[in-house]
């Protein structure tokens, strides 16, 4: 009896093995398996290859010129910074509508203050970054402590910021802006890196990247975790030298007004880029960043697991309306006027910029890298579209159909990674 036992357990040790032992060759998936994956940057970037293809076939080129890229950078530039703060609230589930609201009512207030009151250029800068965090904890207040809907408390903030804008300005419809601290941000001739920082800081960027991707397969290595292919490792980094170093070629060959004059990087790109990667530290490397993902996945399971739920969304509505303060700002230096018509397409832009680079709008994934893609993907159909002499008509209805396929892919691919997670 006991031989008969011992043959049993053996046999159900070795089943158990078998069944948990990885296979020594690599499984053929299916289409709908490779869906149900994480795909990343992939989708995007596809995207936005099929649209620059297109435009430069049909524009004969004319797309692909560096006059044109140039500009097509700069015009996303106020876009993709809204984007950023945008994103910050999509991760927890919420939405901000008053973005727009507070981007003009902040240039508004810069413009007020370098202007009628003579406040230097920088201090105006920053009051206006200030009163778009004072916007935020509004909003935070009435969302977080009192839980009212993000919906509804941003709506009824866009309104009001609005009426604010009116009143300051009085029945003046735009404020010139001379102030040379703030056109020198985005909106004059001299809004450009010099050679050195615009050639040297990417690339030392680029330098840093490799650095931490090499000491990170190290690492991985010597502590026996499972690490990627060495010719992914290299391919990682090439790619991403090659079109950092293409961007920075292309942006420093761009004719300037004068002849055998060069324009180079924009002041506002390398803004909207320390922005980025200020937010993208912030989430992705300290115990904040990991509690935004966490009240975005799952806030009741985030509150027991001991997170300031309340906290963490005061929080991230300061820095959204922060950054959509700074975007405003950088538009009032583009334009060089500050004005009281709230532009809905920011509003509209920024929140697609983000849903299309992949931030859920159920909270909890997503990536602040893609929102530039997102950006270039709407900016890249506006420039288009406006090279092919097409309508604002046009351009809203095709950006309409782009955002609505981000979404429903956003929906669907969500739905069959919970019903592989729930079949497993």
């Amino acid at each position: 009896m006991s031989e008969i036992l011992e043959n049993e357990n053996a046999e159900n040790i070795q089943s158990l093995t078998e069944a948990v032992e990885a296979p020594s060759y690599t499984q053929q998936r299916s289409f709908g398996q490779l869906l149900r994956s994480d795909l990343g940057f992939l989708p995007v970037v596809l995207t936005l290859l099929i649209i620059v293809v297109c435009f430069a076939l049909i524009s004969r080129g004319l797309f692909l010129a560096p006059g044109n890229l140039s500009n097509l950078l700069q015009q996303i530039i106020g876009t993709a910074v809204a984007s950023l703060g945008a994103a910050l609230v999509l991760l927890l589930g919420e939405v901000d509508l008053s973005i727009a609201a507070v981007a003009t009512m902040s240039g508004v207030i810069v413009g007020i203050l370098a202007e009628r009151l003579h406040v230097p250029g920088w201090e105006a800068i920053i009051i206006g970054l200030l009163s778009g965090t004072v916007a935020g904890l509004i909003n935070g207040f009435f969302v977080a402590y009192l839980r009212i809907p993000s919906f509804i408390v941003t709506l009824a903030t866009l309104i009001g910021f609005t009426g604010f804008e009116f009143y300051l300005l009085q029945d003046q419809a735009a404020l010139a802006i001379s102030n040379p601290t703030i056109l020198i941000l985005a909106g004059s001739a001299y809004s450009f890196l010099p050679d050195i920082y615009g050639v040297g800081l990417p690339t030392l960027a680029v330098i840093i990247f490799a650095l931490g991707e090499i000491w990170s397969h190290l690492r991985r290595k010597r502590q026996g975790l499972r690490t990627k292919p060495l010719y992914q490792l290299i391919g990682k980094i090439v790619l991403v030298a090659v079109i950092v170093e293409g961007v920075i070629a292309i942006l420093e060959n761009t004719p300037g007004p004068a002849r055998g004059t060069y324009l180079g990087v924009p002041i506002s790109a390398a803004i909207l880029f320390g922005l980025i990667l200020i937010v993208w530290l912030l989430l992705s490397k300290t115990t904040f960043g990991r509690h935004v993902y966490a009240v975005g996945g799952n806030q009741e399971a985030a509150r027991r697991a001991g997170i300031n739920v309340v906290g963490t969304k005061l929080i991230i509505f300061a820095l959204c309306s922060t950054l959509a303060a700074a975007a405003g700002i950088l538009l009032t230096s583009r334009l060089n006027a500050a004005n009281t018509q709230v532009p809905l397409n920011l509003l509209l832009e920024s929140i697609a910029a983000a849903v299309i680079g992949g931030v859920s709008l159920f909270g909890g994934v997503g990536s602040v890298w893609a929102i530039v893609l997102g950006a270039l993907i709407i900016g890249s159909l506006e420039n288009g579209l406006g090279l092919l002499n097409l309508g604002v008509d046009v351009q809203n209805m095709v950006e309409c159909v782009v955002l609505l396929i981000a979404v429903t892919a956003d929906a669907l691919i969500r739905r069959a990674q919970a019903r592989s997670k729930s079949g497993r």
